[in-house]
């Protein structure tokens, strides 16, 4: 996943480092986890002090450690500055902490410290390892009539569910997107609406090479060296899957398949290459094309000087493939203060009502994980003004829970590295593929007991 995954120090780890023994509880992501969590912690933790601005004085306050900077940060801030203007008994206040993997080890230490923040926002999958050591507040007792798993997209919400309770609700979820050049696409006569294919991309590509940059040939494609997250949804395009369940099954014929096809696209036709920074590539006009998040549009069009296109992922055995669920929810993380985490789940309910949300798509270029978000004037003028958002809402529908070694960083390292030498070395992909099985196969028996416990289907 590109936005994210589970760290690289284990659920067992965590808990050494927690001081705890026993068993982890539950586990979310594809189906109806169901258990109990057998190993705690010793809730003896306060919340960490905070600069409250002098007019939000005597309010209740709660601490939201962000990962994000510059546009989404600013976009948190004043999405924190409407709260706290539409009452006045709480004040919330946002640290960046730079991303998600500094917040990761910051709260590794608050927690080891024992003064923590009130709020979190982690990836996908990422918040399970604290989940396993019983690190955050259970949400589903703030549910109410306005405001449950209800209002948000369904095929985002099982994610933060474990063992039958709610410890995360969505906030800043995406999936991939295929960019495209469109003024390039334009100028050689090919569809506005960019491939729908890979087959399609490889037949536009000698188009494409007819314009030159730098004196060069343009190529049609820049790939990435942590591209796992993208390759998940090619993988499926090509009828194959990382894991089924407990098996790995990267190597199989379809995943050979997928990446022979893609060194046969970089190494003889020369239509595509590996990229230090493959968005960076794109949005300076060295490549035609790239993979990026839905939550990189906005980003890409304040970066690019030329028209920015989105297509839904490429597909390959049908136009239209199904894409890995992105991005990052948010959760309580349990204190001596009842109050503060009282307060912090009245933030969450206002950062779910659909105008806030809107505001937040419209922002960064997140999905709109609200579903009456997608209803309001926010978004129908944005979609209008540049339908390259209603690209990205149109192809929600295909998004899904990723394969389950995907769930853990050390699976999704491993599938990048076999991906790079592919990409970059021209390695062959059975070669590569089966050089990472081993590990990825030693990864899903660490985990497997865990994962039995709890994952249903």
């Amino acid at each position: 996943m590109t936005e994210s995954t589970l760290p690289t120090h284990s659920r067992r780890a965590m808990l050494s480092v927690l001081g705890l023994t026993g068993a982890a509880a539950a586990l979310a992501g594809c189906g109806a986890p169901g258990a109990s969590t057998e190993g705690t912690v010793n809730n003896a933790y306060r919340q960490a002090d905070l600069q409250v601005p002098q007019e939000y004085q005597g309010r209740t306050p709660v601490l939201f450690w962000s990962p994000w900077t510059a546009g989404p940060q600013d976009a948190i801030n004043e999405m924190l500055r409407r709260f706290n203007e539409s009452q006045t008994d709480i004040v919330a206040v946002s640290e960046s902490q730079l991303n998600y993997q500094t917040l990761n080890q910051k709260l590794t230490a608050a927690l080891q410290a024992r003064q923590v923040p009130d709020v979190v926002c982690f990836p996908e999958l990422q918040w399970l390892q604290f989940y396993f050591s019983g690190v955050f507040a259970e949400l589903d007792p703030y549910f109410t009539a306005d405001w449950s798993l209800d209002v948000y997209l369904d095929n985002y919400v099982g994610e933060g569910v474990a063992a039958g309770k709610t410890y995360v609700v969505p906030f800043a979820r995406s999936n991939p997107l295929f960019y495209f050049n469109r003024e390039v696409f334009r100028q050689v006569g090919l569809p506005a609406e960019g491939p729908r294919t890979w087959d399609d991309l490889a037949d536009y590509a000698p188009e494409l090479a007819k314009i030159t940059v730098s004196g060069k040939p343009l190529q049609a494609m820049a790939f990435g060296s942590a591209d796992n997250w993208f390759g998940q949804a090619q993988i499926w395009a090509w009828g194959g899957a990382f894991s089924k369940e407990y098996e790995i099954t990267i190597d199989q014929e379809p995943g050979v398949a997928w990446l022979d096809w893609q060194r046969d696209f970089i190494h003889r036709r020369k239509f595509g290459y590996l990229a230090k920074e493959a968005m960076t590539d794109y949005t300076t006009g060295l490549a035609a094309c790239c993979h990026g998040s839905t939550a990189s549009l906005r980003g890409a069009m304040q970066a690019a000087k030329f028209d920015i296109g989105v297509a839904f992922m490429l597909g390959k055995e049908s136009e239209r493939t199904q894409v890995p669920t992105g991005g990052s929810g948010l959760s309580i993380v349990k204190a001596d203060s009842k109050d503060r985490q009282d307060a912090a789940a009245e933030l969450f309910k206002f950062l779910a009502t659909p105008e806030i949300a809107a505001y937040w798509h419209a922002s960064t270029g997140y999905v709109p994980i609200v579903k009456a978000a997608r209803e309001t004037k926010t978004v129908k003028e944005l979609v209008a003004e540049n339908p390259n958002f209603g690209v990205a809402l149109e192809q929600l529908p295909n998004a899904r829970t990723a394969d389950r070694i995907s769930w853990f960083q050390a699976g999704t390292d491993e599938i990048s590295r076999a991906m790079t030498k592919v990409y970059g070395d021209n390695v062959p992909a059975a070669e590569a593929l089966s050089g990472i099985r081993p590990r990825l196969e030693e990864i899903m028996a660490d985990n497997r007991e865990d994962l039995e416990r709890v994952v249903t289907t």
